[in-house]
C-alpha cells in the first residue's frame, strides 16, 4: 500500500533547532542596533495589525530599525540585569518589555519621533471580542457596503454568507435584502466571531491602530525616560475605540 503524500513525520529537533537559530539572529541583531543607534525606544501598540507595523511613516524607513518579537528574547537580547546588560543602562528598559510591545533604534531627535507618532494611526476592523463603540443597525432594503465609494449592494453570491452570519435577507432581483432592519451589534458590548465578520463584510471600522511610546534608552548618557504617550488598551480591546 503506497504511503500517503500527507502523512509525513517532522523532526522535532529540527524545528527546535530552526527556532534557536532565529531566536540567536533576532538576539545579535538587537544588540547590534543597540551598539548602532544612538536612542533605543520602547513602544506599544493598539489594534496591533502586522500591516499597519509595517506602514508606519515611511520617513522612518531610512532612519530606523523597528523589531517586534518575543518579550523575553527582546529583554534578553538588551540585559534583563545590570551584570548582563549590552550596554549601560539597557537592564532600566529590558525591564519594561511586557505585553505586545517593540523596540525602535534610531539617530533621529526625540521630539521628531514624537512628532511622528502623535499623528498616525489607522481605523482598522474589530476583532471578535473587542468592544463595540457604537451600535449598528442595518435597515431594512438592500444590504449595503458602506465602504464602497459610492455604496454598494451585496452581489447575490454572498447572500448565503450573510444568512449564515445571522442576517434574514432574500433575494430580490439579485440583491440581498432584508424585510426588516437587523441590529449587528450594541455600543459597550463584545462583539462575537459572526458580529465581528459582519461589521468588516460592510465596511464598518470600530478601532484603531496606534502606536504609544512608552520608553526611551539614550546611548551617550545610559538613562531611560518614562514617556506618557502608552497606548491604554483593555479588555481585550486592542487599542482606542473610533466613535462617530
Amino acid at each position: 500500500m503506497p504511503h500517503s503524500k500527507r502523512s509525513k513525520l517532522v523532526s522535532l529537533t529540527k524545528v527546535s533547532k530552526k527556532t534557536r537559530e532565529h531566536k540567536n539572529a533576532l538576539l545579535n541583531e538587537i544588540q547590534q542596533s543597540a551598539e548602532k543607534w544612538s536612542y533605543c525606544w520602547l513602544f506599544e501598540v493598539g489594534a496591533m495589525r502586522n500591516t499597519h507595523l509595517k506602514t508606519c511613516p515611511k520617513s522612518l524607513e531610512r532612519v530606523t530599525r523597528i523589531f517586534f518579537g518575543r518579550a523575553a528574547v527582546m529583554a534578553k537580547a538588551l540585559g534583563n540585569t545590570p551584570e548582563a546588560e549590552h550596554r549601560p543602562g539597557l537592564h532600566k528598559l529590558a525591564e519594561k518589555i511586557k505585553g505586545q510591545v517593540g523596540l525602535l533604534f534610531t539617530d533621529t531627535d526625540p521630539e521628531e519621533v514624537i512628532e511622528w507618532f502623535e499623528d498616525f494611526q489607522q481605523a482598522d476592523f474589530a476583532r471578535t471580542g473587542n468592544i463595540a463603540s457604537r451600535t449598528v443597525i442595518l435597515p431594512a432594503g438592500p444590504v449595503m457596503r458602506v465602504h464602497s465609494d459610492p455604496p454598494e449592494p451585496f452581489p447575490h453570491n454572498e447572500e448565503p454568507q450573510l444568512r449564515k452570519l445571522g442576517l434574514s435577507t432574500t433575494l430580490k432581483r439579485g440583491v440581498p435584502t432584508l424585510e426588516a432592519s437587523h441590529k449587528i451589534c450594541d455600543k459597550g458590548k463584545a462583539l462575537t466571531s459572526e458580529q465581528a465578520q459582519l461589521l468588516k463584510l460592510s465596511g464598518e471600522k470600530m478601532v484603531v491602530f496606534k502606536v504609544g511610546l512608552k520608553a526611551r534608552w539614550d546611548s551617550k548618557t545610559g538613562q531611560v525616560i518614562q514617556m506618557d504617550s502608552a497606548v491604554s488598551a483593555g479588555d481585550e480591546n486592542e487599542g482606542e475605540q473610533m466613535d462617530e
